[in-house]
């Protein structure tokens, strides 16, 4: 950046054009203050579009070409820049951890250490288009903007050419070579498949591997702490997951505790672009990584109790995205809203739908009870871990209630989420948030670390 003092930062007006403070290296960072944003960049062509998904550089997508986001900003550098690349366009958008739009806020963009841009005028809007690098002959020059949009980051994204809405259901990919100790799928006429006791959903090997010849002596090296044995996502104890690696698995981003063998590790964001930016205006989603290899990979998270569930493809599955470990890539992941349920809520609403053939390691907040939909049941939203995806479910407002007699005592919502049809409910002993009292339904790693009101994985 240029070294400017107080005195030399230039104030731009809307729709002011200046040239771009560019440093020694040809770069250029802009930042957002005032509000707390999330902060994206679109790489866009002369016709004022994006190439793909990837030309959308933000939390999920970290790094484009010439671009590379930071929690504080978005750096540009212009000799990376492709040539077909004739504008950078900067945005910011609400994070779900204040306010509800920019309405009276002090919103304001500073380029390098030379501009700045004051966004006044918003009201409504929850996302915005602030700054534009844009190319003019052999150099490059800075536009402020400040276009509002009410509908947050997706709005800007498809107004620039990309498609937020993923259809309702996905192809799953070709499901991989079964492994050899997973149960056989169930008849077509079935009823769906009724999780069981994290103990029984997938029987434990009897033997298992032996320390023997050990310099030390400790309760530790007992049988029942040693590595089990088998294929695929297997329980490891009471609070671990142990995936045998031949090939690929899904599973949550930071949940790995140990590992052995080739096993290569790739953020994956939240199931397409879609998802990523639908996680970001909902709060909902599975901050992912793609895991690939041959080996033994050990997940875990905030030592939170641990469960296998096989899905046969007859019915699919709908999981708070809090409580997602692990999965196999031969089922199809998307985030959808419960049915029945309001925009404004911020109680976990929007949840993760799985569809086809494969194994999910899920968590559990203590020893769940799985309930068998079969007359009208009610749960509270933070604690309805999974169900059946193909059981309607509604919104019961406890409006009639005493204020004082709050159902949902955690997160301060006055309504509970109603099951009918036939098909089954998990739920944990625990109606905290993901992320404590002043957590909702956001973005995360590891359960435990906290965060702000849309704080998806804390615990």
């Amino acid at each position: 950046m240029t070294g400017g003092t107080l005195a030399d930062v230039q104030s731009l007006a809307r729709g002011e054009n200046r040239p771009a403070p560019l440093d020694a290296s040809g770069s250029i960072t802009v930042s957002v203050t005032g509000a707390a944003v999330d902060v994206s960049a679109l790489l866009l062509t002369a016709a004022g579009r994006v190439r793909s998904d990837q030309d959308l550089v933000f939390f999920n997508n970290p790094a484009g070409p010439g671009v590379r986001y930071a929690p504080d900003g978005v750096t540009v550098d212009t000799r990376g820049v492709p040539a077909e690349i004739e504008t950078i366009a900067i945005t910011a958008s609400l994070d779900g951890s204040g306010p509800a739009t920019f309405g009276g806020m002090p919103l304001r963009a500073t380029v390098g250490s030379d501009l700045d841009f004051p966004m006044t005028g918003l009201t409504t809007e929850t996302a915005v288009v602030g700054i534009e690098i844009y190319r003019r002959g052999d150099g490059w020059k800075v536009r402020a903007v400040g276009q509002g949009y009410d509908d947050g980051l997706a709005g800007i994204a498809t107004a620039f050419g990309i498609t937020v809405d993923e259809p309702e259901t996905e192809p799953a990919a070709a499901p991989p070579p079964q492994p050899a100790a997973a149960p056989p799928p169930q008849p077509a006429a079935a009823p769906p498949p009724q999780p069981t006791p994290s103990h029984a959903a997938h029987p434990q090997p009897a033997t298992p591997v032996r320390q023997e010849g050990l310099a030390v002596r400790s309760e530790l090296f007992a049988p029942s702490n040693a590595e089990v044995q088998g294929n695929g996502i297997l329980k490891q104890g009471s609070k671990m997951a142990r995936v045998a690696m031949n090939g690929e698995v899904m599973a949550r981003s930071g949940s790995m505790v140990a590992y052995q063998g080739d096993l290569r590790f790739e953020a994956q964001g939240s199931g397409g672009i879609g998802n990523m930016i639908r996680r970001t205006v909902t709060g909902e989603g599975v901050p992912l990584m793609k895991v690939s290899g041959h080996g033994d990979l050990f997940l875990a998270n905030a030592a939170q109790d641990v469960h296998i569930i096989d899905l046969d493809g007859s019915d699919g599955l709908t999981i708070n995205g809090s409580n997602v470990l692990a999965f196999d890539t031969s089922l199809s992941y998307r985030i959808g809203r419960v049915q029945g349920a309001a925009a404004s809520s911020n109680a976990g609403l929007f949840n993760c739908v799985f569809t086809g053939r494969g194994r999910i390691a899920i968590t559990t907040d203590g020893q769940p009870v799985v309930l068998t939909v079969d007359q009208p049941t009610f749960a509270d939203p933070q604690a309805a871990v999974a169900w059946s995806s193909s059981l309607q479910t509604s919104v019961k407002s406890n409006d009639q209630l005493n204020f004082g007699t709050l159902i949902g005592r955690s997160t301060g919502e006055r309504f509970t989420l109603q099951f009918s049809g036939q098909g089954f409910v998990v739920v944990q002993p625990s109606e905290l948030p993901p992320g404590g009292l002043i957590a909702g339904t956001g973005g995360g790693q590891q359960a435990g670390v906290g965060g702000a009101l849309g704080g998806l994985l804390g615990r």
